[in-house]
């Protein structure tokens, strides 16, 4: 099953969740992360009427970096002995569709096409061998990064925390195995990334083990896995996709901020 967050293109109208197929949506009649999630069969709609939304709204985007092998290559050093972690605000999550705005303080802004982690339920001090039960499901991210002013910071909370830096979708995908996914992007129709979840240093369940040792989860919040090598430019006039086997493509259009 594949679940988004929509709304109907009218003025004011309630988001709501819904299982697709297709072109086809059936809205759900309770959360889904509510245990079983049940549908409302007698209420369904065409996905060319609704508005995508981000899937979830996480209260954090708890982010790894340096966790590809071909990535770690490209950007230079050696492999973390533990999983680098950095967070995301909420502030910047974007749903399909939405622009991602080029800031003026920045030269040289990045994609990173990730697979992205939903959590089901509030958690800490998971087990590795326990982490599948705090999974709700898996989606698209792209880690949008201000690549020269992560190198001038050290630190990465301004490059990758702009408004707009953080799409996230189109669909949250339920029982898909996290550790053999294809990850790819692609702008404007050409192949940047191509990889696969099996090409991580740290697997999800190490991850969600090493993040809630230190750090309570809530329903909704997301883990962004890393991103794999081909990572680049995005400009003004692009289009960039990030498409997760089983998910679907996260498509967004790329533009100067106009109000920088």
């Amino acid at each position: 099953m594949r679940v988004v967050q929509c709304q109907h293109r009218e003025p004011n109208a309630m988001p709501f969740y819904a299982a697709i197929e297709g072109d086809e949506l059936t809205a759900l009649a309770s959360s889904p992360f509510s245990e079983p999630i049940r549908l409302r069969h007698s209420e369904k709609h065409s996905l060319g009427d609704v508005r995508l939304l981000p899937p979830v709204i996480p209260s954090k985007v708890v982010a790894i970096g340096k966790n590809y092998r071909d990535h770690i290559e490209e950007m230079g050093g050696m492999a973390p002995a533990e999983p680098l972690v950095f967070l995301k605000p909420s502030s910047s999550v974007i749903g399909p569709g939405a622009p991602i705005l080029l800031p003026a303080l920045s030269e040289r802004v990045e994609h990173e096409a990730e697979l992205a982690i939903v959590i089901r339920s509030r958690c800490r001090r998971v087990a590795e061998s326990e982490a599948s039960a705090v999974i709700l499901g898996v989606t698209a991210l792209n880690d949008v990064t201000a690549r020269d002013l992560q190198k001038l910071d050290g630190q990465w909370s301004r490059a990758k925390g702009f408004d707009t830096f953080c799409p996230i979708g189109p669909a949250i995908a339920f029982g898909l195995d996290p550790g053999h996914l294809r990850v790819t992007s692609r702008i404007n129709g050409e192949t940047r990334q191509d990889s696969s979840t099996d090409q991580l240093v740290f697997g999800v369940g190490r991850l969600i083990a090493h993040i809630t040792a230190f750090m309570t989860l809530y329903p909704g919040d997301v883990i962004a896995t890393g991103t794999p090598g081909g990572v680049g430019p995005l400009l003004d006039g692009d289009t960039i996709e990030v498409e997760v086997e089983g998910v679907g493509t996260l498509t967004n259009p790329v533009m100067a901020d106009p109000d920088a």
